[in-house]
């Protein structure tokens, strides 16, 4: 079935046809529901890529992934989840997803992506509050162009942000370790360039104040995610442990307190039974690693699902930022 046929049906132009399957300038209602009708009537499905063009719009959502040297992002659990839930929300309104990757040392030129028409919104994953970063997405807000920032915030900006209760996870985090009689709790933390790094050491220092337990700053040391930064950590914190000055440790995420146990174990200190120990994520390594890793589970699959919501299917969602809560998961490392 052609256009033509559908608009001799409806008594209608084929211009007008276009209009009303492309949703483009002003229609009446009556003429709306006709063209409608007669195209179901005749089982006419427009050309896809017809309709993008004539919309000016690409049908694409782009995600910005951060760049990590050594690390496949894909076999990351933070990186796959919020990819899988960004994915099926953006299936479920009928758009692709086109991934970036940011080049090390190229410029964070965001707002190109919508002057070349290659996206319609954008989620950014991985923003840093770094000169760079702040610059690109304040373009992008300027120019009023739709997007999403999942797990990072920058709170006095007013981007539209989905997020997880980082503090919340943290302080519950380390007032379980206090329950089961630990006092002098180390902390290994992410960059400070990450929000999510600041709301744990809030919930960290929050924790302790509210027991009567002084923070050192001497007990909080500074990896970078990795679980290579983790292991690195090993022979810093084997010094206080040895010397009773740390009983227990925090770890921002999975990957560093995995690579934590690793090293620690190189001295002869087992996580669980030398120590107290709770990672953050429940990522699959947690519940595979021996002694299986007390965790704070985060919603990662449904932030990146709520983000895309949020460009792609407006009407359906909450407006504003959403913060979502976490879980504490208890295992055999407390």
């Amino acid at each position: 079935m052609s256009r033509k046929e559908v608009a001799k049906l409806a008594g209608v132009s084929e211009a007008t046809v276009s209009r009303v399957l492309n949703n483009v300038g002003p229609i009446k209602e009556e003429t709306r529901i006709r063209v409608l009708e007669a195209a179901k009537e005749l089982g006419y499905v427009p050309n896809a890529l017809a309709q993008r063009f004539a919309r000016r719009k690409s049908g694409n959502v782009g995600v910005i992934l951060p760049f990590v040297p050594k690390v496949h992002l894909f076999s990351t659990y933070y990186f796959a989840e919020i990819l899988s839930g960004i994915g099926e929300a953006a299936k479920a309104c009928n758009y692709d997803l086109l991934l970036i990757f940011r080049e090390p040392d190229s410029p964070r030129d965001y707002a190109k992506l919508f002057r070349t028409q290659k996206v319609d919104a954008c989620i950014v994953l991985g923003a840093q509050n770094v000169v760079e970063e702040r610059a690109a997405l304040a373009e992008l807000q300027e120019e009023g162009y739709p997007f999403c920032l999942v797990n990072q915030r920058f709170d006095e900006e007013g981007y539209l942000t989905v997020d997880a209760d980082h503090e919340s996870g943290s302080y519950e985090a380390v007032q379980h370790l206090i329950a089961k009689g630990f006092k002098q709790i180390a902390f290994l933390n992410g960059p400070d360039a990450f929000s999510s790094s600041g709301d744990r050491l809030a919930g960290y220092k929050r924790a302790l104040e509210e027991s009567g337990i002084r923070h050192e700053d001497e007990r909080i040391f500074t990896g970078n995610y990795s679980r290579k930064s983790g292991y690195e950590a090993a022979s810093r914190l084997s010094e206080g442990i040895r010397s009773k000055r740390i009983d227990a440790v925090f770890v921002a995420n999975d990957r560093m307190a995995i690579g934590l146990m690793d090293g620690l174990r190189e001295y002869g200190i087992e996580a669980g039974k030398d120590i107290g120990l709770i990672g953050y994520d429940d990522s699959d390594s947690s519940r595979i690693v021996t002694p299986k890793l007390s965790t704070v589970s985060v919603p990662f699959y449904e932030m990146g699902r709520r983000a895309a919501l949020k460009l792609l299917a407006a009407e359906t969602e909450e407006p504003g930022n959403t913060i979502l809560p976490v879980q504490l998961i208890k295992r055999e490392t407390t």
